[in-house]
């Protein structure tokens, strides 16, 4: 599976909202997708609210608004399974061109968890249900949650190197 060689992303979100935000296609693989974003959120101690979308398509634009109306993070999570038409193509490249979109713009993180497969089959063994070997679901919460405190991090370190040596912070 592509999950071997993971990092630990492992981080105390303590006082972090996140959207986490689901399309409504393929529900046995979107429980635990979801199931496994709320854990992972609910173990780092961010606060989290889930909204439902009708599917992956509407999630760049739901993830828009929760990021602009206060989240500090989204995680968008769906699932696309290739078809006999180039509709897969379409919407798997306007979905992640629509979420970069979204996170450079809001300045804010995004985590993906779109599930872009095959088969319902890889779907199924990246949702995180019991005997799955992946949780996107749980991979997606924790980069988000990652890049949510790294961005912190990075803001409250540059504000303190553009000031004049020995000048207090405000």
């Amino acid at each position: 599976m592509s999950g071997a060689g993971a990092p630990d992303l492992t981080v105390d979100a303590s006082g972090l909202r996140v959207a986490i935000i689901a399309g409504s296609w393929h529900e046995e693989i979107m429980s635990p997708l979801i199931a496994g974003a709320q854990a992972t959120a609910n173990a780092a101690g961010a606060d989290h609210t889930l909204f439902r979308v009708a599917g992956a398509f509407e999630l760049p634009a739901a993830a828009q608004a929760a990021l602009k109306s206060g989240f500090d993070a989204a995680v968008c999570l769906g699932v696309i399974i290739r078809g006999g038409t180039p509709h897969f193509d379409y919407v798997c490249n306007a979905v992640t061109d629509g979420l970069t979109r979204v996170q450079l713009d809001t300045g804010k993180p995004v985590g993906f968890g779109v599930l872009t497969t095959d088969t319902e089959q890889q779907a199924l063994d990246r949702s995180g249900r019991p005997g799955a070997p992946e949780s996107k679901g749980q991979e997606a919460t924790e980069a988000a949650l990652h890049l949510a405190v790294q961005l912190r991090r990075i803001r409250d370190e540059g504000s303190t190197t553009h000031r004049a040596p020995g000048a207090a912070r405000p």
